[in-house]
């Protein structure tokens, strides 16, 4: 299985190509175009401004850090039709936990209503979203997260001369 270029969510099946690289979907394409740019800014600006938000205030609930990209998995189905995503946040480990078991409830009702991929997808989401829960917190920001940045700074070139953490609700969508 292949792993997207911009979110590094695994791709099962579909998503875009650009050359060599594989992604989720057409928004990520654009989101690792974008990132294949950012690559030319300073790396010092860039982990600057990434260890600015991760030691900053989460945008969500306005509570302590450290801030990081945190990720949920949700599906929905109906008879023949079945939809899964992974979905990304800036937010501190608090808000992140929320999310994910908001979209495993999510999961529970709604996904298994496909036949075959949620019956066969649930439960992935399901355990992605726990593992997410109980797994080890980041003691240094994610990959995920100074990507994320890169992107910002490379879409906002205003962005590298003002506080990170104004517009750092926006990072992802």
């Amino acid at each position: 299985m292949a792993r997207c270029g911009a979110c590094s969510s695994t791709i099962i099946f579909g998503g875009a190509k650009a050359g060599s690289q594989q992604f989720c979907n057409n928004n990520c394409l654009q989101r690792g175009q974008l990132l294949a740019a950012s690559r030319q800014l300073p790396d010092d600006l860039v982990r600057a401004k990434t260890a600015e938000i991760y030691r900053g205030v989460c945008p969500k609930c306005q509570g302590p850090g450290p801030v990081d990209v945190q990720m949920s998995y949700r599906i929905w189905s109906a008879l023949f039709m079945t939809q899964w995503v992974s979905r990304t946040k800036i937010a501190c480990r608090s808000c992140g936990r929320k999310q994910q078991f908001l979209d495993t409830l999510f999961c529970l009702f709604l996904g298994w209503w496909g036949f075959p991929w949620g019956l066969i997808m649930t439960p992935v989401q399901i355990s992605r979203n726990l593992g997410k829960m109980f797994g080890s917190e980041n003691l240094e920001p994610s990959p995920n997260l100074e990507n994320a940045v890169r992107i910002w700074l490379a879409s906002n070139p205003g962005a590298m001369q003002s506080p990170a953490w104004q517009s750092a609700g926006k990072l992802t969508g």
